[in-house]
């Protein structure tokens, strides 16, 4: 007989457990269905162990700067990437182990297993078929495994995964993704990224922090294509002045490999091809939604460019299936997942006043050297929409907090609709902005204004006071530039 819940979630990862975890906290009976490892990619192979290899490369940096704050520290000051490495997955471990005890507070049940949907309501779970490249930990004690589960309400979670060009598919060798990045086995001297979205803007600043020749190469024409183009422009001059090589409006369009190396044919914009061999490669040219072998197309769910399609609430076509996280499609972000499952769960619970997700409000941080983090439209957007705006800017280097941390270079960019005093976007580079951005986003929550903001008193010293001059300046009134 088939084991019954109220909510099955197939995934663990942030969308997954934050999913159940709320479902658990309304009293639901809850089942989550794992196949690799608890807490997804983002705590095992992506946001917490990235950012903890990126934490090992700041402290390098500031040892080897470290005569510029009048210390001296004796012999040499290298990595050791075999420690490097096990700190990271040591955290990663922590951040499995704690979605574990998660689940155990919250009497959700982990069915350990790979899951297909049989029909609306139902799902059989039998082993795992498809091989584990990566390690996936130890299985919890007490977990469920194959059979056959029914819930009124399933929740796809199943993450994202890796794209891969065809030609230029990674190896695990010579062409590498996230995964191999993280844990080199020895550092390379040279390194080709093919990508620079978040993920390979990180791992570019990671490897040449660490005395990695490193090169960039970007088909579109500004790296973190995404953000706001003068960010972009102002973390581009950082980039190049730490010795990275960047080639933008260029594509990798072949790749030939060596027996220790690979060889990548760049083409540019006029159509000329540059040869570039390096030691390894890292195709970070985006990811796509693990939708494959779950039933979809036996059900009829509706799905688009690898996604599957869903409502402000994450419904699906299909009566009781429902679909969170990156696996529903852009921004593939983990707090946008997070907030997804909130929103998802509430309205199956029948809470008042929930509302679909603005994910104009949903900020966006990259962890390179300076950070970039953003929320809201950027000015080329605005202008785009016809709309009438005013923009501030200011720098870092009139920041007295900045420069006593001798981190003077970022900036702050500000941008209101001229007719209603609006924030709609907010923009920032330098150092610490992915914790600043924060106030960024309630004020836009909140619908703040730029008088609100003007008349909020920033502590001083800190750089966040650099936000309100940013504000001040869009509007002729900045104090200290």
């Amino acid at each position: 007989m088939a084991q019954n819940y109220d909510v099955i979630i197939i995934g663990s990862g942030p969308g997954g457990y934050i999913a159940a975890i709320r479902a658990a906290q309304l009293g639901m009976k809850v089942a989550v269905v794992e196949r690799e490892h608890l807490a997804g990619i983002c705590s095992n192979w992506g946001c917490i162990p990235t950012k903890a290899l990126l934490r090992s490369a700041d402290v390098l940096h500031s040892a080897q700067h470290a005569a510029n704050y009048g210390l001296k520290l004796e012999g040499t000051i290298s990595p050791d990437l075999k420690a490097i490495v096990a700190r990271s997955r040591g955290i990663a471990e922590r951040m499995n182990g704690g979605v574990g005890f998660l689940f155990k507070k919250n009497k959700v049940d982990i069915i350990w297993g790979e899951a297909k949907l049989t029909k609306p309501g139902e799902i059989v779970v039998g082993p795992i078929t498809k091989p584990i490249v990566q390690p996936q930990g130890p299985i919890p004690k007490n977990t469920l495994g194959e059979g056959t589960y029914t819930a009124k309400h399933i929740i796809v979670a199943t993450g994202a995964r890796p794209r891969a060009l065809p030609g230029i598919e990674p190896d695990g060798k010579l062409i590498w993704t996230y995964f191999e990045a993280m844990k080199p086995e020895q550092m390379p001297k040279s390194l080709l990224v093919m990508g620079s979205g978040a993920i390979g803007i990180e791992f570019a600043s990671f490897y040449r922090t660490m005395g990695v020749d490193v090169t960039v190469v970007e088909v579109l024409g500004q790296v973190m294509p995404v953000e706001d183009a003068e960010i972009s422009a102002f973390a581009k001059k950082q980039f190049d002045k730490q010795g990275m090589k960047i080639l933008l409006e260029a594509k990798v369009s072949k790749v030939e490999k060596g027996a220790d190396s690979i060889t990548a044919h760049v083409e540019k914009k006029d159509g000329t091809i540059e040869k570039i061999t390096a030691d390894r490669m890292i195709s970070a040219v985006g990811v796509v939604g693990n939708i494959e072998n779950l039933g979809l197309e036996a059900l009829g769910v509706k799905t688009d460019r690898g996604c599957i399609v869903i409502d402000g609430y994450g419904k699906t076509n299909v009566p009781g299936l429902y679909a969170i996280g990156d696996v529903a499609g852009p921004p593939m972000l983990a707090h946008k997942a997070e907030h997804e499952a909130v929103i998802c769960i509430e309205k199956i619970a029948g809470l008042p006043n929930v509302h679909p997700m603005d994910k104009l409000k949903i900020p966006g941080c990259t962890y390179c050297n300076p950070q970039v983090a953003s929320v809201g439209l950027t000015e080329a957007k605005a202008k785009a929409e016809g709309r009438e705006i005013r923009v501030g800017r200011f720098p870092f280097v009139a920041n007295g907090k900045a420069i006593a941390l001798g981190e003077d270079q970022g900036m702050v960019k500000t941008i209101f609709d001229k007719k209603t005093g609006e924030l709609i976007g907010a923009h920032l580079v330098g150092a610490e902005v992915t914790e600043l951005i924060q106030g960024f986003v309630v004020a836009m929550n909140l619908e703040t204004t730029e008088e609100d903001l003007m008349h909020t008193i920033f502590p001083h010293p800190t750089i966040s006071e650099t936000m309100k001059e940013s504000v001040l300046d869009a509007y002729g009134r900045a104090l200290n530039a």
